[in-house]
């Protein structure tokens, strides 16, 4: 068997949770294989919102195991919440939730870091979430980091001391007084308080060797989804650095994120909305600034599930998608969002970059570090609704020229069409 990939094409936000929840049923095991509780994955399910920030979109099928992988790093503190809201809806999390032994930990003074590092930068702030991810990735690399797999010894506290402790020396340097510093509206102290709390909680779940347990089911003849978080455009090495996540976001992440070999890698379904979003600093050569970018914010409720902080908004940037194919291999297609068009008199697709007086077609290093202006082709909207199509042959003509235009340039089909944000407005080819 495979491991099929489910991630984002885009710089994140861009509906990967509900697809993840239509898929799953199609699977064995879930696993996210990248990322935090920056991540924000947002499903409606019988008109009730759920927001995932760590733990994988499939969990609200009892009956399928979901795995938050070594790549990932979680907050006890925030995951103990998101598994309290779980419960409240009705989810015990205990039957179907396992969490990688090597999981790096976010200690609260990896928040307050984040904290200082972002004050410090000044207008040239990345627009980070502050929720501890740069500089716990940082520890990871340069191997200070502690693991879920710590919580159980012995010597945890004195570990988590000599940490803090050194994070505490680099927030002097900051001139950043942690004590009085509030973390999601409480002092430092309350916070470290209910971090050990959790800690203490996720001692009774289920901490597996997950590399072990994933290709051991792989071996069985199991089916696994692996979850990406974030977007392609994010990525550590290839998105648009220095604005980009600390993680690699591509198919590639789901080797070392899971722990599998490069030849276990099956399908790879790539989601993109039908338009672009971007939070945070950084380049956006399709970005709209006037009210059209207004009205597909207000329209597709575009403000971050994690941060809510208002989302830019922008046209399709045909270029940016290619290159976000070409690096993940994508098999598949999957595109959300075409709803929130519905009432556009045009829509337009960027398809190339003016650049110095010149016509680029490809997403390069030099396109995402220099002035650019979008080049576009325009579509008349299909001004109607979408509500209740469960077909891809009833979706109004010029919909279906839209997605076959996007479908020529990519060299790949939409196999999977959202077209609201129910289980039950999705339509699978």
């Amino acid at each position: 068997m495979k491991v099929d990939v489910l991630l984002g094409l885009q710089w994140g936000d861009e509906g990967k949770g509900k697809i993840v929840d239509v898929l799953t049923p199609q699977y064995d095991i879930i696993a996210r294989f990248q990322g935090g509780p920056n991540a924000g994955h947002t499903l409606q399910i019988a008109g009730d919102k759920h927001v995932l920030h760590t733990i994988p979109s499939g969990i609200f099928h009892p009956e399928k195991i979901n795995i938050i992988g070594n790549g990932v790093i979680a907050d006890p503190y925030i995951l103990s919440q998101e598994l309290a809201k779980l419960v409240i809806k009705g989810v015990d999390p205990r039957v179907n939730l396992r969490i990688s032994k090597r999981a790096h930990l976010i200690l609260p003074t990896h928040r307050m870091l984040d904290a200082a590092h972002e004050q410090a930068l000044g207008e040239g702030k990345i627009g980070s979430t502050l929720k501890g991810i740069g500089p716990c990735y940082t520890d990871k690399t340069a191997r200070y980091g502690l693991r879920f797999g710590d919580i159980l010894s012995s010597s945890f506290i004195d570990k988590y001391n000599q940490l803090k402790q050194r994070h505490l020396n680099i927030l002097k340097s900051y001139n950043f007084d942690h004590l009085v510093q509030l973390i999601d509206k409480i002092s430092f102290a309350e916070y470290e308080k209910n971090w050990f709390a959790a800690v203490e909680e996720l001692r009774s779940f289920p901490l597996i060797d997950s590399e072990l347990f994933i290709n051991k089911a792989l071996a069985e003849g199991k089916t696994i989804l692996a979850e990406g978080a974030q977007g392609s455009l994010l990525d550590v090495d290839f998105g648009s650095y220095p604005y980009v996540t600390s993680s690699n976001t591509i198919t590639a992440g789901v080797c070392s994120g899971l722990g599998i070999p490069p030849s276990a890698i099956g399908k790879v379904f790539g989601v993109f909305k039908a338009y672009c979003t971007r939070v945070g600093s950084g380049p956006f050569p399709t970005e709209l600034n006037d009210s059209i970018g207004e009205s597909l914010r207000d329209h597709g409720k575009e403000f971050g599930s994690t941060t809510g902080r208002p989302r830019r908004c922008g046209w399709l940037d045909l270029p940016a998608l290619r290159y976000a194919i070409m690096l993940n291999g994508v098999t598949d297609l999957v595109m959300m969002k075409s709803d929130v068009m519905n009432s556009f008199d045009t829509i337009n697709i960027c398809t190339g970059y003016e650049v110095n007086g010149q016509t680029v077609q490809d997403l390069t290093f030099e396109t995402l570090s220099n002035p650019v202006t979008p080049l576009y082709a325009s579509f008349p909207g299909w001004k109607q609704p979408l509500h209740g199509i469960d077909d891809f042959g009833l979706l109004p003509q010029r919909l279906k020229e839209y997605t076959a235009f996007i479908e020529k340039d990519a060299g790949l089909p939409v196999k999977i069409l959202s077209i609201g944000a129910g289980r039950e407005e999705t339509i699978i080819k």
